[in-house]
């Protein structure tokens, strides 16, 4: 077995057997979404918070069940956010407080409902890992692309909880997804901000904004204020 995402060993096939004894068979009314990027102090930070910030807009609270955490495929345990990350998401009015790194593990892979990466590398990376991953787990803006492309009124209305229409959402984007391929290699990418200057960080933030905004409308079913 390899460390997640990364190819390093972590151990026997015991290992596995463990995390998945404790894990399969969680109560189904939570829908876990995981952002996942390289050190986890920057781009999956900033999509995390803001996400949590975006869904909290929409429904007046971070709940009915909707979790949403972040981790990095070489993760740096413990750390704190990037400070122009921070400086990102309090532009856009998002909370930064509180958050430290972590490095991507299989307990994280196997409670997800839907894991976001920024880029291809990271979404083969988290496949990689087995878990039955595959179906969940897409590059951010893949996930945009195919979200766009489903008709809301498909979807359970916010009657039958956020968790149902979550889960039906992520059904409909794996079923469309060899259908709606990107335009380049390039187009499902966020690229790493990392050591870059404020601006470049904002430039990251305007993307991973406009990625996430038809995502958690069509999970809220909620659209953004004007």
């Amino acid at each position: 077995m390899t460390a997640p995402g990364t190819g390093r060993g972590i151990g026997n096939g015991e290992r596995a057997a463990e995390i998945t004894t404790t894990f399969v068979g969680l109560p189904r009314d939570s829908f876990r979404i995981l952002h996942v990027s390289t050190g986890n102090v920057c781009r999956s930070p900033i999509t995390e918070r803001l996400t949590r910030h975006f869904v909290t807009e929409r429904l007046g609270v971070l709940g009915g069940g909707l979790v949403v955490e972040s981790a990095g495929t070489w993760g740096h345990e413990g750390a704190p956010m990037e400070a122009n990350a921070e400086t990102v998401l309090a532009e856009f009015g998002a909370d930064a407080a509180g958050f430290t790194g972590r490095e991507l593990l299989d307990e994280h892979v196997i409670r997800a409902d839907l894991v976001l990466t920024a880029t291809r590398d990271h979404r083969a990376q988290v496949i990689s890992m087995g878990h039955s991953a595959g179906l969940r787990t897409f590059t951010l803006k893949e996930f945009t692309r195919l979200v766009n492309a489903i008709d809301p009124a498909t979807l359970p209305s916010l009657d039958e909880g956020v968790v149902t229409r979550a889960r039906a959402l992520v059904r409909a984007a794996a079923a469309l997804r060899g259908w709606l391929l990107a335009p380049t290699a390039e187009a499902d990418e966020v690229y790493d901000p990392y050591g870059a200057p404020l601006t470049f960080f904002r430039s990251i933030g305007d993307e991973i904004h406009q990625a996430l905004d038809p995502v958690v409308t069509a999970l809220t079913g909620v659209a953004a204020r004007a």
